[in-house]
């Protein structure tokens, strides 16, 4: 072995990809849980602590539609409007703050025709858009309209691990010609292995080969492995991570952002505002809400199923009735 092979060896743990960005999904992910009933110091807190911890993207939210999602039961964050983000992060400027603040859009939920608007109108600078499989024609208008208007945007393509193969490549087929920088693995169910995601790295990379687009990966921790997985696919070439503060984010939570950048190792990125975060503003969090890879939670995600029904069971009497929550969700299937 040479000297330089011995080095290679010695080297990846103490590097880092200059080129991998952290994005903040705490209040889009989190607002799932309390119907996105923030409030603006908690979302303040939040930005704040993107910018001094280095983060490049924060997702403050949704671009969702006021019909389904009315005001009078969904928060601000929901819907993002100009003047509610703008309350909170005043005249953002993301090229002066180096953090890039994004919303996200549903296929079928938001009414992206009128509602994303010229970018440079808005303090947002990305759109996220989510969709399932057989919404990927929308999401094609959808990503084409946003990006028009002066947004990078990024392909999410929800319950992967729930859908065929064919069914992914038709999608994969579809996103690729699109404006999209990056078309993310979602592992909307928690229930991926460090295989699947080697395999789904492998499919979606090898479709998006040639157009300039990134691999990004949303994990969720059904199975506790949320973290593990993005490392997996970090370690495979995706240059685009999701995390949350604490693991904030509906049923299981998601990639806990204290553990993903003390893993990334790039100074730009300082761990102590995301711990002071946790120690002032999660535990008035967990008073209302609560989250993480609770026993329901691991069931559905080995089952391949939605978390809701998880979610039903814990706000239920019978919140710690493991064995006939889990006779239930089997005879279901």
């Amino acid at each position: 072995m040479s000297n330089t092979d011995s080095s290679s060896e010695k080297a990846p743990w103490i590097t880092y990809r200059p080129e991998l960005k952290v994005l903040d999904c705490t209040v889009r992910d989190g607002g799932l849980i309390n119907d996105h009933q923030f409030t603006d110091s908690f979302v303040r807190a939040v930005y704040d602590t993107c910018l001094a911890a280095g983060i490049d993207t924060m997702e403050i939210g949704y671009k969702n539609s006021t019909r389904l999602f009315p005001v009078e039961k969904f928060g601000a964050w929901r819907h993002c409007n100009e003047d509610d983000m703008r309350r909170v992060v005043g005249d953002h400027d993301a090229e002066k703050t180096g953090l890039t603040l994004a919303a996200m859009a549903d296929a079928s939920k938001s009414d992206w025709q009128t509602a994303i608007g010229p970018a440079s109108e808005s303090v947002l600078g990305m759109i996220r858009v989510a969709f399932y499989a057989h919404q990927v024609s929308e999401a094609v208008d959808m990503i084409t309209h946003a990006s028009e208007q002066g947004y990078e945007t990024m392909a999410n393509l929800m319950a992967v691990s729930n859908i065929t193969d064919e069914e992914i490549d038709l999608v994969l087929e579809a996103i690729a010609p699109t404006p999209a920088s990056t078309m993310v693995i979602v592992d909307s169910f928690g229930h991926l292995y460090r295989e699947q995601v080697d395999r789904l790295y492998k499919k979606y990379a090898g479709a998006m080969e040639g157009t300039g687009k990134e691999i990004g990966i949303h994990a969720h921790n059904n199975m506790q492995l949320a973290f593990a997985n993005t490392i997996e696919a970090i370690v495979l070439g995706s240059n685009r991570a999701d995390a949350t503060m604490a693991g904030l984010g509906r049923g299981a939570g998601n990639c806990p952002m204290e553990l993903l950048l003390g893993f990334l190792r790039n100074p730009k990125f300082e761990l102590r505002p995301v711990l002071q975060l946790l120690q002032e503003q999660m535990p008035e969090i967990r008073k209302t809400v609560e989250w993480g890879p609770l026993v329901p939670y691991n069931i559905t995600g080995q089952l391949n199923i939605h978390p809701r029904a998880a979610m039903e069971v814990r706000a239920s009497d019978k919140r710690d009735d493991y064995v006939a929550f889990y006779d239930a969700v089997v005879d279901d299937g």
